[in-house]
C-alpha cells in the first residue's frame, strides 16, 4: 500500500476538474452542480481523499471552534469543581451549533501568547482581567470575546452574578447567629483575574467588600475578622482551615466564610479530623451550590450559583456576537440564592 498523501491536486489530475472545484464539492458544494460533486466525492473515496483541516480553515476564515481561555494552568483551574460545570455548558451549546471546543490554558505561562495563537473564533474568558495587550491582540485578529465573572464595567460583555450582594449575604447569614470570630477561606486575588492590576474590581475584591458592607452593619470592620487566601483545592483548603482551628480557643473561628465550596468541604474535614461537630462547633458556609457536594456527605450551607448556566449563557451569548448580533447588554446576570444547609448553627456561648 503506498504511504503518499493524497492531495486535492490528485483528486483534479483523476476527476478533470480544477483545483478549485475540487475545493468547492468539500467547502461549498453550492457553487457546483450535484454531479460534479458527486464524482468528485466518489474519487476522493476511492483515493482515501481527506481534506486538511488546517487548509480548509485557511480558505473558510473559520476554525469551527470556540475557546475557553484559563486564567491558571490546567491543573489549578480545573482542580475546582465549579470550573467543571462552566465547560458542561459551554460544550452542549458548541455541540448543538456544530463546533469544536477548546480549553486553553497560559501557553508558556502567557495569557497573550495563548490568545494570539488560539486556533479559534470566539473567546469565553473565566474571570480574567483583559488587559490592553489581550484586548490588543482580540482585536487585531477580530476576535469576539465575552467574559465570564469579568468586570462590569468592561467593553466586553461579562455573564455574573450580582457578587456583592451575595457576599454580603454570605456574611450577614454568619452575623445574624451571633459570629464574630469568622474566617474568610478566599480564593486568591489571581484565582480568577490573572495580573489584576490594583485598580481593576476582581471578583475577590467584589467578595470582600460585600463582606465588610454586613460587617459594618453591626460596627465591624474586615479587620475585625481573619482572611487566608487559598488555592481552591480540598488539600489546600484542608491545610488552611486546620491552621486557623490550631490557634488558642479565644481566637479558634467559630465559621468559615468560604469563597468556594470546595474550600467550605476542607474546611468541615479539618474540623471533623479534630473532633470539632459541625455546626456546634463551628459552622462553615460554602459559595457556588455545587452538585458533587452530595458526595462528600455534606449537606452545606451555601450560595448557590449555576455554573452550567453562566457557561450556556456565555456560549450563546457569543454565538450570537459572532453571527452579527448585537447585544444590547453589557451585563448579563443570572440569579443566585441562599441554600439553607446544615452547616451554619448558632455561635457557641
Amino acid at each position: 500500500m503506498s504511504t503518499k498523501k493524497t492531495t486535492i491536486s490528485d483528486i483534479a489530475s483523476k476527476t478533470g476538474f480544477s483545483k478549485t472545484t475540487v475545493s468547492f464539492a468539500f467547502n461549498k458544494p453550492e457553487r457546483i452542480s450535484p454531479e460534479t460533486r458527486e464524482r468528485i466525492l466518489e474519487v476522493a473515496r476511492q483515493e482515501g481523499y481527506i481534506p486538511d483541516p488546517m487548509a480548509r480553515n485557511f480558505s473558510s476564515g473559520n476554525h469551527m471552534s470556540v475557546g475557553l481561555l484559563l486564567p491558571q494552568k490546567v491543573e489549578a483551574s480545573l482542580a475546582n469543581p465549579y470550573t467543571h460545570g462552566i465547560i458542561r455548558g459551554i460544550a452542549e451549546v458548541c455541540q448543538s451549533n456544530g463546533y469544536m471546543f477548546t480549553v486553553i490554558p497560559p501557553l508558556r505561562s502567557s495569557i497573550e501568547d495563548a490568545v494570539r495563537n488560539a486556533t479559534v473564533d470566539g473567546l469565553i474568558t473565566m474571570g480574567l482581567y483583559v488587559s490592553d495587550s489581550i484586548d490588543s491582540i482580540m482585536k487585531r485578529r477580530h476576535l469576539p470575546v465575552v467574559s465570564i465573572d469579568g468586570a462590569d464595567d468592561s467593553e466586553t460583555v461579562t455573564v455574573s452574578i450580582d457578587e456583592i450582594a451575595a457576599a454580603k449575604l454570605q456574611m450577614k447569614s454568619a452575623l445574624d447567629m451571633g459570629h464574630r470570630r469568622i474566617a474568610v477561606l478566599s480564593l486568591q486575588d489571581n484565582a480568577y483575574a490573572a495580573k489584576t492590576p490594583a485598580e481593576a474590581v476582581s471578583i475577590v475584591k467584589k467578595r470582600k467588600y460585600g463582606y465588610m458592607l454586613a460587617l459594618s452593619e453591626i460596627g465591624l470592620s474586615f479587620d475585625d475578622i481573619l482572611c487566608v487566601n487559598t488555592e481552591t483545592t480540598f488539600d489546600e483548603s484542608i491545610r488552611n482551615a486546620s491552621a486557623l482551628l490550631d490557634l488558642p480557643e479565644d481566637r479558634r473561628p467559630t465559621c468559615f466564610i468560604c469563597m468556594s465550596d470546595i474550600s467550605a468541604l476542607g474546611a468541615i474535614a479539618a474540623a471533623e479530623s479534630r473532633g470539632l461537630s459541625v455546626p456546634a462547633d463551628v459552622s462553615v458556609i460554602g459559595f457556588d451550590g455545587l452538585e458533587d457536594s452530595k458526595y462528600y456527605n455534606s449537606n452545606l450551607t451555601t450560595i448557590r450559583q449555576s455554573a452550567y448556566e453562566k457557561g450556556m449563557k456565555s456560549a450563546r451569548t457569543l454565538f450570537d456576537i459572532m453571527r452579527g448580533k448585537t447585544v444590547e447588554d453589557k451585563v448579563i446576570r443570572i440569579p443566585f440564592d441562599f441554600v439553607e444547609g446544615d452547616t451554619l448553627g448558632k455561635a457557641p456561648i
